[in-house]
């Protein structure tokens, strides 16, 4: 099928502006993103990610007691429904991460009597819901996926300290705490991207904030999006070690086989995030006392950049980082998921707020019109 010379036909939809938005500012050809105004590098070292929810929720940073506000809210929301927990443990072993979520968040709606309301006050407490219990549901079915109990959320411990904790079953080091911290933070928003955009269709219709949710957990979980993170991992356990690296990556280079974690739609000079995910995992992987896979991530992007000129994405660095903090590979997109739902929430906040349902067109290219022959005569 031959479409590249139809009128107004834009593949991918590539640099169309869909909507207006004072969330996210990403400046692909100068390598930059700023969320409300405010540096990522900035964000990423300077504030919490509680700071980052309420920055792109109100477009300001919080003052002490603002920040306090969200922070009880959040903390207030952790438990999640012992139904689900049940449904959690009757899923299949194994089951794919990402559908297991997008099933309990599904389930987390039944649960929540705000869950048809669209006014802005209900908006807000259910991204307060979702934001808080999201992080319970990824540890508590990983947990019974690896055949232990769940272990309750905590209202002491800050967003990321008590994830690690749920995770593990134990508190987790500052150290670690700070690196799941800044992880959150980078992956927060991310401007127009396909979850994003997906959740803002579905909420275009007037369908209900889970539904818009969950529509952005379908889209994240493919290996186009954020299962790039993953899949990173997948190919550095294929590799094996730092000195097969170059011969291995060669081959497949040669064979046409894609590398995950490389080169970006709108990034043109590299992912600003992929080089503060780099530092921490260079950090992380130091203070454990195995480099393996981050020396191993390291030359397999310098090869990579060699032969095909392409920089390593924010995806690349993560698997790294997250496998020095104990965090299996299939969690990767999961946790990304916990971050962007920050995003997500604000994208929905403004599509609710000033909303047309999107209707784009598609340019027909089947068979003209024809007359339909009975089926007797049709052979």
């Amino acid at each position: 099928m031959v479409t590249t010379e139809i009128p107004g036909l834009i593949r991918g939809l590539e640099g169309v502006i869909a909507a207006p938005t004072a969330i996210c500012d990403l400046d692909g050809v100068n390598g930059r993103l700023a969320y409300g105004g405010y540096d990522i590098a900035e964000l990423a070292h300077g504030a919490t990610f509680e700071e980052v929810i309420y920055l792109l929720w109100h477009g300001e940073l919080p003052g002490k007691a603002q920040l306090t506000s969200l922070d009880q809210q959040l903390r207030a929301e952790r438990a999640i429904p012992e139904q689900l927990v049940a449904a959690l443990r009757l899923y299949p072993r194994p089951v794919n991460s990402m559908a297991a979520l997008r099933a309990a968040v599904a389930q987390l709606g039944l649960y929540d009597p705000e869950a048809e309301r669209l006014g802005a006050d209900a908006q807000r407490r259910i991204a307060v819901r979702i934001s808080a219990q999201m992080p319970t549901v990824v540890a508590a079915c990983q947990r019974i996926q690896e055949g232990k109990d769940p272990v309750r959320p905590r209202q002491d411990l800050s967003h990321a300290a008590n994830f690690l904790y749920m995770l593990r079953g134990a508190e987790a080091d500052p150290v670690d705490v700070k690196a799941m911290d800044v992880s959150l933070t980078l992956y927060a928003e991310h401007e127009m991207n396909a979850s994003s955009f997906a959740a803002r269709v579905a909420a275009s219709t007037l369908s209900d904030f889970y539904s818009a949710v969950v529509a952005g957990i379908a889209t994240i979980k493919g290996p186009l999006h954020g299962g790039a993170g993953e899949a990173v991992m997948r190919d550095l356990e294929e590799i094996g070690s730092p000195e097969n690296v170059e011969p291995f990556t060669m081959k497949a280079l040669a064979a046409k086989r894609r590398f995950m974690g490389f080169g970006h739609r709108v990034y043109k000079s590299g992912d600003p995030r992929a080089a503060i995910l780099r530092g921490m995992a260079d950090q992380a992987t130091a203070r454990q006392g195995d480099r393996k896979w981050y020396e191993m991530s390291c030359r397999l992007a310098e090869v990579v950049n060699r032969e095909k000129g392409l920089h390593a994405n924010v995806d690349f660095y993560s698997a790294s980082l997250f496998a020095a903090l104990g965090i299996p590979a299939e969690l990767n997109v999961p946790i990304i998921t916990i971050a962007r739902i920050a995003g997500w929430s604000a994208q929905l906040f403004e599509q609710y707020a000033d909303n047309r349902i999107f209707r784009p067109r598609a340019a027909y290219v089947g068979p003209g019109r024809r007359s339909l022959v009975p089926l007797a005569q049709r052979g």
